[in-house]
């Protein structure tokens, strides 16, 4: 045993507690407000402590209150641990690591100016204990280990067999605190969040291995060979392969920069490394437009949209990116300390850094196939009419009277209404007739579907299955038929058919998107009848003939609105004979 271990001191403490100065300068507050939390402090500590390999273990969302079920009939209670093999703590270093205000990250107040590490305030393991039964075992590559137990105020150290690096087991999350604990959503919920969380520090560190076990099975394995094979991990093979990978180092400036007793105009060095997906592959929300700031993910409003901004018009509407983008900048730019969570961080540079970004997913996509191939069927009339649902009801419009005379750039449908011209987008068109008869089928039964044959497999994000598994019924009813099928995949049997039309298998992970985003059923409903009715649509460059076109035209009108898509675009313009005749100097004779 060493002497440290022994009781003597053979090297300082790496550990030490904060003074009053620094303590106060820490925006800190409670940190620890649902089982995500602590997740989220134990996997930048292990990040922190140099780990190779973390492994995140949840039983149920790691509160008692979602006490799972084992083969025997026995309950699980809830239970967090994450084991990692970086530095480990000392027996020392691992007593004073568990008090308030103690961290190996800090010398001072001065050092939040250049903070470069995950975790810095000195509070994580504390504040946990506060609130469950927290068991730390670790070693720093000594003959023993220490374990340090905190049980109700109660602190027991003893030696304990480990290798290098430290376990945190979190049990009894919450149960003295029923406010906090009725407070969180659902179990299936809460572990969302936690695997998505998971997923973005796997994107964020992808030369880190990372695992993630939920009630015994692995959800996500990420094995640190680099960001393409994190995206293989979070969101499967498809996405992975399609991958541009990004790294990109410009020099940004930064204004006056203080130099002992001069100040001077400088630069620094800001590195955009990580991969965006072409626009074949999107998204129907930001969730999956990833960004960290030095391996540390962030939410952060101005560098997603950087990222969007970066595809130019390339995006379909509405639909957004998939990528994972991170940003590595000199730690005087970045202060971290502006959250209590250090969910968000400001940047000194901020305008430079989002062109820096746009500019290299802007470079990247330039060597990319981005075009994106629509496989839609084109036989609408035979398709509407075998597929078709109960109407909507709304009185019959105007539009019964139009007549279709012509199309423009396979878009476009040319119509003659009592006299003037209508343009109507045949998309937002077709958007519109989807909507309507998804939601009169929706009042009374489930959405036709279509079964494949082979069936499709899919790959869902890791925070995907927990919302697929809890919302099996309304997948059902929205059309699709579908199953898990082993690790992230779920087999697809059959696709919603609104009207007749496909939709693609893909459009599952956008349904499960919206599902995982809550709010009111009315709004949850609403936004899953938007993206149904936009995946069988039609696209642009799918000629219709003068009969398909006009059975788009009648089925519009039969819409309660007809005038505008799901998103708020409008279907039709409308230019009156008086407006063209003006245009073309004919005053208010047809023919002269």
């Amino acid at each position: 045993m060493s002497d440290e271990k022994s009781g003597t001191e053979a090297e300082p403490s790496r550990v030490r507690e904060l003074d009053t100065d620094t303590v106060e300068r820490i925006a800190a507050g409670e940190v620890i407000t649902r089982p995500a939390r602590v997740v989220a402090e134990l996997v930048e500590n292990a990040l922190d402590a140099g780990a190779s390999r973390i492994e995140v273990t949840i039983d149920g969302d790691g509160t008692d209150r979602s006490n799972q079920k084992t083969g025997e009939g026995n309950a699980r209670p809830g239970r967090i641990r994450v084991a990692d093999d970086g530095r480990g703590m000392s027996r020392r270093d691992a007593e004073l690591a568990v008090e308030p205000h103690t961290t190996s990250k800090l010398g001072g107040a001065d050092d939040l100016r250049e903070v470069d590490t995950l975790g810095f305030r000195g509070e994580a393991l504390a504040a946990i204990a506060e609130s469950a039964t927290l068991d730390v075992l670790t070693n720093d590559g000594g003959d023993r280990g220490t374990r340090v137990l905190v049980e109700r105020d109660e602190k027991t150290v003893a030696d304990a067999g480990r290798a290098r690096g430290t376990t945190v087991e979190v049990t009894d999350l919450f149960a003295d605190r029923p406010a906090r604990l009725a407070s969180l959503a659902d179990p299936d919920t809460e572990f969302s969040r936690i695997s998505t969380l998971v997923a973005d520090y796997a994107l964020a560190r992808p030369d880190v291995a990372i695992a993630l076990i939920h009630d015994g099975r692995e959800t996500l394995s990420a094995n640190g060979d680099g960001v393409r094979g994190a995206l293989l991990s979070v969101y499967g093979r498809e996405v992975a392969r399609r991958a541009i990978e990004l790294d990109r180092t410009v020099d940004i400036g930064v204004g006056k920069v203080n130099a002992g007793d001069k100040s001077r105009a400088d630069t620094a060095e800001c590195r955009v490394r990580g991969a965006i997906v072409p626009p074949a592959e999107t998204r129907a929300t930001r969730e999956a437009t990833r960004v960290a700031i030095g391996g540390r993910p962030v939410s952060n409003g101005e560098l997603v949209r950087a990222v969007e901004s970066g595809y130019g018009t390339l995006l379909p509407e509405n639909r957004h990116p998939i990528g994972a983008i991170d940003v590595r900048l000199p730690p005087q730019l970045v202060d971290a300390n502006v959250h209590p969570a250090k969910q968000e961080v400001a940047l000194s540079v901020s305008g430079a850094v989002e062109t820096a970004i746009e500019t290299a997913v802007s470079d990247g996509l330039e060597t990319a196939d981005v075009e994106r191939a629509a496989a839609v069927p084109t036989d609408f009339v035979t398709r509407l009419e075998s597929g078709d649902v109960a109407n909507a009801s709304g009185p019959a419009s105007s539009l019964t009277n139009a007549e279709v005379i012509g199309q423009y750039r396979e878009l476009y449908l040319l119509c003659e209404l009592d006299g003037d011209l209508l343009v109507v987008d045949g998309h937002a068109a077709h958007e519109r007739v989807n909507y309507e008869r998804l939601g009169a089928a929706l009042s009374g039964e489930p959405v036709p579907n279509r079964e494949l044959e082979p069936p499709a497999t899919v790959s869902l994000d890791p925070g995907h299955l927990s919302v697929f598994e809890a919302n099996e019924g309304t997948i059902r009813e929205l059309g699709f038929d579908a199953e898990p099928f082993g690790g992230d995949l779920v087999r697809v049997r059959a696709v919603p058919a609104p009207l007749g039309r496909e939709a693609d298998p893909e459009a599952l992970c956008d349904l499960l998107d919206r599902l995982a985003d809550g709010g009111s059923p009315d709004r949850r409903r609403d936004r899953l009848l938007r993206d149904l009715a936009c995946h069988p649509s039609l696209k642009a460059g799918q000629t219709l003939t003068d009969p398909e076109a006009n059975a788009l035209l009648d089925r519009l009108a039969e819409c309660a609105e007809p005038y505008a898509c799901p998103h708020g675009r409008p279907t039709l313009l409308r230019i009156e004979e008086a407006t063209l005749a003006r245009e073309f100097d004919r005053g208010q004779t047809r023919f002269r």
